[in-house]
């Protein structure tokens, strides 16, 4: 019973609220993800891949925070004796962002270039079938889940300090709640992405950026995701005024 005191404390609550909204954030990009490959399916089978997309993501982080003492064994160098700067702290984690970025890049990339010439795939192709698309979905869901954990666990000092006891329940609950939120607006956001070409790229645009992000943590070169998120809702907003401009134009004309 004790394991579960923390979260009906003062700091417990700010904690949970606090790291709820972190989580939705950094689930963010695994929607845009999950929305723009779930779109070359059937519309009957988009629901099912992003239901079974996040819902495996959640089983991910889960079984990630479980493993909490590993994942932070898991900056260890693997080329220590190296005379390469950017290899010195290359570890295990960094292959793992490395791999992820690399992946993330490539796939925004030909989303972008079958956008641009106008290239639709089949339904019958492999790659667009239910399980092509979840296996997908479950590679970049590793990638998204290991940050969304490393910056939880990043957090565990600050609560465990505050709290005197055990934060891993709070953490447990942020995520839940975290995937329960994304479950439920993960269609509304899909729709949106998919009646609207150039919403679509400006999320692809943004992955793009995110891969590259990925990359450059693998080698040690930390950038705030902060600064992104921002140019992305810029890029929205500025996006949304000319869908408004087009609007009115046709109802003028």
């Amino acid at each position: 019973m004790e394991f579960f005191e923390a979260i009906f404390t003062l700091h417990g609550i700010f904690y949970l609220v606090i790291l709820s909204l972190l989580e939705i954030v950094l689930g963010i990009d695994n929607i845009i993800f999950i929305s723009i490959v779930t779109d070359k399916l059937p519309a009957a089978k988009q629901r099912k891949a992003r239901n079974i997309g996040l819902s495996l993501a959640l089983i991910v982080r889960l079984l990630l925070l479980a493993l909490v003492a590993w994942i932070i064994k898991m900056i260890t160098p693997i080329f220590p004796n190296t005379d390469i700067a950017l290899l010195k702290e290359f570890s295990i984690q960094s292959l793992v962002l490395l791999i992820g970025g690399l992946f993330l890049i490539y796939k925004s990339t030909v989303e972008m270039h079958s956008s641009i010439v106008g290239q639709h795939d089949t339904g019958g192709k492999d790659k667009n079938s239910l399980s092509g698309v979840i296996f997908q979905i479950v590679m970049i869901d590793i990638v998204f889940s290991f940050d969304s954990v490393i910056t939880a666990i990043g957090m565990t000092n600050d609560l465990q300090k505050d709290l005197g006891h055990d934060p891993l329940i709070i953490i447990y609950t942020a995520v839940i709640i975290s995937m329960i939120v994304m479950l439920i607006f993960a269609r509304q956001i899909s729709e949106f992405i998919q009646q609207r070409p150039t919403i679509k790229m400006i999320a692809l645009g943004f992955l793009v950026t995110i891969g590259v992000l990925l990359v450059a943590e693998a080698f040690g070169q930390h950038i705030p995701k902060g600064y992104i998120y921002f140019a992305m809702v810029y890029a929205l907003v500025v996006e949304f005024l000319n869908i408004r401009m087009r609007k009115n134009k046709r109802n003028h004309s």
